[in-house]
């Protein structure tokens, strides 16, 4: 699926995830941003072109809302009931894959140790593999 089209199925990409996140409560651009850094220990960073771009799309999907105490000159934006349930659609989705990705890594790992413990170590590809 194409990133511009996320939004609109209802998705939300790593940077407006992290957005959304910070927008539970009121902040503005450079707020958004170290809020963002600090929640991620700083594994993750938004640019600013990448923020207002996103800012005005989940604008736009009324997933925020400009607050009350916004200005021309610093615009505070804050989740709508909309984005919080999108957030928490989006927590939910992300936990189901991580829940996948570990159970077909598990398995992957226990028919390696089921293959090593089965086949005798034949080839130098095989980190097993011990030349006689």
């Amino acid at each position: 699926m194409a990133r511009s089209d996320a939004l609109e199925s209802g998705e939300l990409t790593d940077t407006a995830f992290y957005i959304l996140l910070s927008v539970l409560e009121a902040k503005h651009g450079y707020l958004i941003m170290k809020n963002i850094e600090t929640l991620t220990d700083n594994q993750f960073t938004v640019g600013p072109a990448s923020m207002y771009t996103t800012l005005k799309k989940l604008e736009k999907a009324r997933l925020i809302v400009q607050s009350e105490d916004s200005t021309p000159q610093r615009k505070t934006y804050i989740a709508t009931e909309s984005g919080v349930a999108l957030l928490e659609k989006a927590i939910e989705h992300r936990r189901q894959m991580v829940a996948h990705g570990e159970e077909v890594l598990s398995q992957r790992k226990e028919k390696k140790r089921e293959y090593k413990m089965d086949t005798p170590a034949t080839s130098s590809f095989d980190p097993a593999y011990k030349p006689e």
